[in-house]
């Protein structure tokens, strides 16, 4: 009886959670976009209004890494296609 009774609180939970899930994920994905539409939108406002830039003025953020050349990565063989 014991476990019939377990079996029966296991599937009425996953259920339970199942319609809920239906009713609320809607609401739970319209809030996590908005906030997620604000946390942009801020960075975005936040970058616009730190630098005010002249006209013609060039600015480099992040100086890209040079990455140096392995010349000890083999020898080259040239081919021949053949007919």
């Amino acid at each position: 009886m014991g476990l019939l009774r377990t079996i029966l609180i296991i599937a009425l939970v996953y259920y339970g959670i199942k319609i809920l899930s239906r009713i609320f994920a809607p609401f739970l994905l319209k809030y996590a976009a908005k906030k997620a539409e604000q946390r942009f939108g801020d960075q975005f406002g936040r970058a616009k209004q730190d630098v005010p830039k002249k006209e013609g003025e060039i600015t480099i953020d992040k100086i890209p890494n040079t990455k140096t050349s392995n010349k000890n990565v083999g020898e080259y063989v040239d081919y021949e296609e053949i007919d």
